[in-house]
């Protein structure tokens, strides 16, 4: 049977991401998020949809969704981890949204029926949709992370975000053979430094900065890079605080053990923070902490632009970045420039200022390397800005690289 697939954004750029598979009289939608520039970036309308499939709850996979359960009252399938974090992300959408004066691109109302419309899975479980299975692989890119291989005729996988090396918070995904693979491809053209050695150098540099006297501030992504840099942290005896929305994340990975790599070690990293819930707590920690780690993790927003603020003009402190920082944020402004914007001044840093790459995305070869061991007919990249860079590589295969809107047909 062939099933026309078409994306409704995330094809050949990263964020807002959408995928509509349509055949057998029935319409899935894999993933629907929204990108957090200013103003947000929405997919193109969805149809009306029988069938989602959430791989993970970042907010440019998530965040649309209640716009579409909403409407629709589609079943949503998704890890029970992926569910709750998710429902955090869309409520702080709104929160933003009505903070920057942004339309909001649903409502309260539509956020609980969606999580009403939640079917929980976990890894291994086996979908039947009228003739279509669904067998869900762990994706080892955030913990509840998911691949999804829809099998009919033949076996089609999509990824959505996935990483192959396995880190201190989650496993690292195994391929699966199948004849259509649809494939991120973020990293096309890049590689990562060994992770073994980025965590050395971190913790060199973190060790540097307390010795001379300074704060060590960490800008944090709430979902997946706070609970990573807490495990890494943990064992050094130093006076750590965690502050932002990585709390509230964190007490969820330790209800949910069995999407950790190691639940008894998150337990104890978790042990080891001061959590800060109040301004009076962030002027305690500000006095106190040799380390802080906070949202936001691209600098545009949270608690962290007041520590900045409090460190800014300290060369002994350091900024360390563990991050992506999109263009147009104040994060890569800081990267680029040395300056950032703080309530509306552009502000120059003294203190040192560090990128280190803690990606959870798999890089060039190791998705090169994925792609022939899971040995598909055809390979449809997304979620890229550099999938051109894949063909080289890959001349044995069938490569497609539709552009958001484009349908395409393959054999399922």
């Amino acid at each position: 049977m062939k099933m026309k697939f078409r994306f409704l954004g995330g094809a050949e750029g990263i964020g807002r991401m959408g995928m509509t598979m349509e055949g057998g009289g029935k319409t899935l939608l894999v993933e629907y998020g929204m990108s957090p520039a200013k103003p947000p970036e929405y997919p193109l309308q969805a149809p009306r949809t029988d069938h989602i499939f959430l791989t993970h709850c970042h907010l440019d996979h998530c965040g649309m969704l209640p716009s579409i359960c909403g409407r629709d009252r589609s079943e949503l399938f998704t890890t029970p981890l992926s569910a709750e974090v998710g429902e955090i992300i869309m409520y702080d959408s709104l929160k933003i949204a009505k903070a920057e004066g942004y339309p909001q691109p649903y409502t309260s109302g539509d956020i609980e029926r969606t999580m009403k419309d939640v079917v929980p899975i976990t890894f291994g479980d086996v979908i039947d949709l009228s003739g279509t299975e669904v067998v869900v692989h762990p994706a080892g890119h955030i913990p509840g992370a998911a691949m999804y291989e829809f099998k009919r005729d033949v076996s089609t996988l999509y990824t959505g975000d996935f990483n192959t090396t396995s880190t201190r918070l989650v496993a690292g995904a195994e391929p699966v053979k199948c004849q259509n693979l649809i494939i991120e491809g973020t990293y096309g053209g890049r590689l990562h430094t060994s992770r073994k050695e980025v965590e050395r150098t971190f913790l060199d540099k973190v060790r540097e900065v307390i010795d001379r006297g300074g704060t060590v501030l960490i800008p944090v992504f709430a979902i997946g890079r706070t609970q990573e840099m807490m495990l890494l942290l943990k064992d050094l005896g130093y006076e750590m605080w965690v502050d932002g929305m990585g709390r509230s994340v964190t007490k969820l990975y330790v209800n949910y053990p069995e999407y950790l790599a190691n639940a008894k070690n998150m337990k104890a990293a978790k042990r080891k923070f001061n959590e800060i819930r109040n301004s009076r707590m962030r002027s305690s920690a500000t006095r106190a902490a040799e380390i802080i780690l906070t949202t936001g993790g691209m600098m545009d927003g949270g608690p962290v632009l007041g520590y900045l603020s409090r460190i800014k003009d300290d060369p002994k402190s350091a900024v360390l970045m563990v991050g992506y920082q999109a263009d147009d944020t104040n994060g890569k402004l800081l990267l680029e420039t040395g300056t950032i914007a703080i309530e509306g001044n552009l502000e120059k840093v003294q203190c040192e200022v560090i990128k280190y790459d803690f990606s959870a995305h798999a890089d060039h070869n190791q998705i090169v390397q994925f792609i022939r061991e899971c040995d598909p007919e055809n390979v449809v990249f997304m979620h890229s800005e550099t999938r051109e860079l894949f063909l080289k590589d890959l001349g044995d295969y069938n490569v497609l690289l539709p552009k958001t809107g484009e349908e395409f047909e393959l054999d399922v």
